[in-house]
């Protein structure tokens, strides 16, 4: 079984990502709001050139956890991602990662129950 992280820096696809999800079978997500480093720290702009102008207020990202069978099912899942948000290498993009899990439990398809 494989972890993937997905952190999805805009919102907006977040339907279209668990609808791709879906299809392939997968049948549950944790979702979590969550804010980067580059968001987290203050702009070093002097006040005086600010008024009128967001000063940090930016909306954050969503940071998905979902549990797949195997590597295949993690290729097929950042794929579908890809086809929605575009290349993942390119900025304001999204972050994706999948790796191999050793001990799981909770998990129906990982007991054979689903």
């Amino acid at each position: 079984m494989y972890m993937i992280m997905l952190v999805l820096d805009d919102a907006d696809y977040l339907d279209d990502v668990l609808e791709a999800w879906s299809n392939l079978g997968i049948s549950g997500a944790t979702i979590i709001e969550s804010s980067g480093l580059h968001r987290r720290h203050p702009k070093r702009i002097p006040m005086r050139y600010t008024y009128g102008e967001s000063t940090g207020d930016e909306e954050g990202n969503l940071t998905l956890f979902v549990i797949v069978a195997d590597e295949k099912t993690s290729r097929d899942c950042l794929e579908a991602v890809e086809k929605i948000v575009g290349n993942l290498d390119d900025p304001n993009t999204g972050v994706f990662a999948a790796w191999p899990l050793t001990i799981t439990k909770g998990v129906p398809f990982a007991n054979g129950k689903g």
